[in-house]
């Protein structure tokens, strides 16, 4: 998944929710931020946040130091998710490897759909060293699927776990400069084919 770009480090989170109550506020305030950010883009301010999520801006602030900080949550949050989505995939995966990679890319694409919220996180959030964590676990487990399916097929683990590497930031650039480009969902349909093909063929030529 690619990183997001951004300008600067944004404070930390300030206080840690550990009480019921303290944690359904984070997660209202979180909710609220994710649909003014879609709607006002990085215009949004932490006043309207707030009152979009029936808190007090003191509230607000108690837990995020400023709107950056809310994206860099929202942008962790979009991640781990994201893993978790993926990790599913290749858990209750068809045996069959064109069909794993299909479903994988699927999921990848669906999670990267472009939408008002996203280019948001991905033009504006500040690239932390919290976020960089997040995104190197999602691409490092899936490279280490793929490493796994190398090294089941007879490859040596080093270079199964380059080459795993290699895929899957190359698929990942396909994605985002190929299937996200389609105009339709017909062309969408088969540019994803087109990285079903590419990725299947990339395996076998791998694994030989």
């Amino acid at each position: 998944m690619a990183a997001p770009r951004s300008r600067q480090k944004a404070p930390q989170q300030r206080r840690v929710p550990r009480q019921a109550r303290s944690r359904a506020t984070v997660s209202f305030v979180l909710d609220a931020a994710a649909q003014v950010f879609a709607e006002r883009g990085y215009a949004a301010t932490t006043n309207e946040i707030a009152a979009r999520a029936g808190v007090s801006i003191g509230s607000l602030y108690q837990y995020y130091a400023d709107k950056d900080a809310l994206l860099v949550a929202l942008a962790e949050r979009h991640l781990a998710d994201a893993q978790a989505q993926l990790q599913a995939a290749l858990e209750d995966a068809p045996t069959e490897p064109d069909q794993l990679v299909r479903r994988v890319i699927e999921v990848v694409v669906a999670l990267n759909r472009p939408s008002a919220l996203h280019t948001v996180l991905y033009q504006a959030a500040p690239r932390t060293p919290e976020l960089i964590e997040v995104l190197d676990r999602v691409r490092d487990g899936l490279s280490a699927a793929v490493a796994a399916l190398l090294i089941a097929a007879g490859v040596d683990p080093p270079v199964a776990q380059r080459r795993g590497h290699a895929l899957v930031v190359a698929v990942d650039a396909a994605i985002h400069e190929h299937v996200l480009a389609a105009d339709t969902p017909d062309d969408e349909h088969a540019r994803i084919d087109d990285v079903v093909t590419l990725t299947t063929a990339t395996l076998a030529a791998y694994a030989s």
